[in-house]
């Protein structure tokens, strides 16, 4: 994700590839304007057959007497069929509206639409009048788009990760809610078979074993599993991982058992590297080693950055991160930032942030934000609107407010959380980014290191909406970053519970048909209770419209 650094349109244009301006795509060409000039005069042309085939056979098919016959039908129907069928009406038209209301809270669509878009618009003849040529300038822009939202709507790892035992089960207990969906869950299931297993497992009956315990649904049937592969191999270090994720019941628990694991996969890795250039078997065996390794001094690190031992958590990060460089997918410098910001050791926070806030690695909310946060601490403490709107911004807060910018054209679901206006819940163990579920995993973290910092919450909330109006439409062009993703929406709603309200953005209008569903339901409401209320004066009224509309068609 590029961005720029808040200096100018002209730098952000340059930093950031933004979509390409709309009205720079070539003219359509002569075969486009004749296919849809003749699709036009063909409608044009059946529906004038239509009328004068209707003209012609006025004759044979007694259409005249057929609404004469027709007009003293409904001449004789008594008040009591128009209330009848006002109110039918009005029950129909209010069942319509209240599962299109249901369905676009649930679904963020209008199901009618939805279904004349998918089912309707094809039998109707409904295409696209222009078709990309492949190689044209307008197909490799959608390619590239495509592939940018494709990327945007990757889910991640959570890298401040809840453990399941000691925190994620013990919210169950005490509040009897799962914080995690099943398709949180199942993501993780497939982390796990990834990071920790590999081809040559079933050369080892308790790596056999573990292979089978990863890709177990039950809780109680994958921990049954770790204990039958202790048994077969005493270092089984995945199984020791396992059994401190799930059954541990406390952070003094899983620290332990991580122990034991960290004991047991040194041993391993080292074997690995011994015999790494044997095979592709063995070089297979010394990555699935070192995911296992790295997984578990991560672990460490945050079980001593939780039981309060932040300095021994930030040496072990700071190690890992030496150690193993090419693993940066595994984002530890997040837990890094964090654990820095809790020792208040600001300027060793600024250095990460100068290695990894860079234009060409991809961004997140606790890099975004924490560059605001340290800009907004050297202003907030002194900041006052009213001040500020006597004498102007200083340029320390100009850049403040430009750092807050950008984060919240990143995420900007953060603010609300942050300002406490949306309840927060346990984060989920996959995020997507610019979603409302990395803004839950990065205000549950650091909402206090925004308190800490006095004034930094009271800036954000003068400044953050601003942002707004920056971005008019941002699902079609962002200011410095790429568009807001379309998608965030449903993958927020799989990650996250179902007694979360989800954050949207942007906001959505209600769809036409809610309000058509809605009007409808209360106009032939009104008239079923005034045809019941007034059925003389409403049968004269429905049988003078009916005459009238009988001498316009003679």
């Amino acid at each position: 994700m590029a961005d720029g650094d808040g200096l100018g349109e002209a730098a952000a244009a340059a930093a950031s590839p933004l979509a390409p301006a709309p009205g720079l795509s070539p003219p359509p060409g002569w075969r486009e304007r004749l296919r849809a000039g003749l699709a036009g005069t063909g409608a044009s042309l059946w529906f004038v057959a239509g009328l004068g085939l209707l003209y012609a056979l006025r004759v044979p098919l007694r259409l005249c007497e057929n609404l004469a016959a027709v007009t003293v039908f409904l001449n004789s129907l008594t008040p009591k069929f128009y209330v009848a069928l006002t109110g039918t009406s009005s029950l129909i038209s209010g069942l319509i509206f209240i599962f299109e209301w249901w369905y676009f809270h649930k679904h963020g669509t209008s199901f009618i639409e939805q279904v004349s878009i998918s089912h309707l618009r094809p039998l109707m003849g409904g295409t696209e009048t222009s078709i990309s040529e492949p190689g044209s300038p307008s197909s490799n822009r959608e390619s590239e788009t495509s592939r940018h939202n494709l990327s945007e709507c990757k889910v991640w790892r959570n890298p401040l990760n809840l453990f399941r035992g000691a925190e994620y089960r013990r919210y169950t207990w005490v509040t009897g809610k799962e914080p995690l969906t099943y398709y949180d869950m199942n993501l993780s299931a497939q982390d796990h078979q990834t990071f920790f297993t590999c081809d040559t497992d079933f050369l080892r009956p308790s790596d056999t074993v573990m292979q089978k315990a990863w890709r177990e649904r039950n809780p109680p049937a994958r921990i049954k599993a770790a204990y039958q592969a202790l048994e077969l191999n005493n270092d089984c270090a995945t199984a020791y991982v396992l059994l401190a994720e799930e059954e541990a019941t406390t952070i003094v628990d899983a620290e332990r058992l991580f122990k034991q694991a960290l004991k047991a996969g040194e041993t391993i890795y080292r074997r690995s590297q011994q015999c790494q250039h044997q095979s592709p078997q063995h070089e297979a065996q010394l990555r699935r080693d070192t995911n296992v390794l790295v997984y578990i001094k991560r672990r460490l690190a945050m079980c001593a950055r939780k039981l309060g031992r932040i300095r021994e958590a930030v040496k072990i990060m700071r190690d890992l991160m030496k150690e193993f460089p090419p693993l940066t997918m595994l984002n530890i410098h997040e837990n890094l930032l964090e654990s820095l910001l809790e020792l208040q050791a600001y300027a060793d926070v600024q250095a990460v942030l100068a290695k990894y806030d860079d234009i060409s690695l991809p961004k997140s909310a606790a890099i975004c934000y924490t560059a605001a946060l340290l800009k907004t601490r050297t202003v907030s403490d002194k900041f006052s609107p009213e001040t500020a709107s006597r004498r102007g911004l200083s340029t320390a807060e100009i850049n403040a407010v430009e750092a807050i910018h950008r984060a919240v054209e990143f995420n900007p679901h953060v603010p609300k959380y942050l300002l406490e206006m949306k309840s927060l819940i346990l984060p989920p163990e996959h995020i997507l980014k610019r979603g409302d579920s990395e803004a839950i995993a990065y205000a549950f973290f650091h909402l206090q290191h925004w308190k800490r910092i006095e004034g930094a919450l009271n800036l954000l909330q003068c400044t953050w909406e601003g942002t707004f109006r920056m971005i008019p439409y941002p699902l079609e062009k962002g200011h410095l970053f790429y568009p807001y993703p379309s998608c965030t929406e449903t993958a927020d709603r799989e990650l996250l519970p179902t007694f979360h309200h989800v954050s949207v953005y942007p906001k959505k209008e209600l769809p036409f048909f809610i309000h058509f569903t809605a009007g409808l339901c209360s106009s032939t409401a009104m008239i079923a209770l005034l045809t019941h209320q007034f059925p003389e004066i409403m049968g004269v009224f429905a049988k003078a419209v009916k005459k009238l509309k009988f001498q316009e068609i003679k």
